[in-house]
């Protein structure tokens, strides 16, 4: 299993907003890494599982200076997304492998 932390403004799917190029660049960039490693990883595993997650935004110092727009019910802390994501993971099989998914479990297009 390897699990690893994206953000959805990665998605270009799910891009209505535009703007914030460097960030969106660089988390599409992070998704097509994820996701070729699952591609090439289950050649020499059939049984991995790799995945990238989106927390949502958590109360930390990196989040502090976009929270103002974040409403309080949308603003997590970290033991809640801690738990969200694992409990996201361990739903997961190898079929999975090579997809992104949110801290409440939804599907995210590439």
């Amino acid at each position: 299993m390897i699990a690893s932390l994206s953000a959805r403004v990665g998605s270009i799917a799910d891009n209505n907003l535009g703007g914030w190029y460097s960030y969106r660049a660089s988390k599409a960039a992070h998704n097509m890494l994820l996701k070729t490693a699952a591609i090439e990883l289950k050649r020499l595993n059939p049984t991995s599982i790799v995945l990238c997650l989106h927390p949502g935004t958590t109360d930390t110092p990196l989040s502090k200076p976009f929270q103002a727009r974040v409403p309080s019910e949308k603003l997590f802390t970290p033991d809640f997304t801690a738990g969200q994501l694992l409990a996201v993971i361990n739903k997961r099989t190898p079929e999975d492998s090579g997809s992104f998914w949110d801290w409440a479990g939804k599907r995210i297009e590439w």
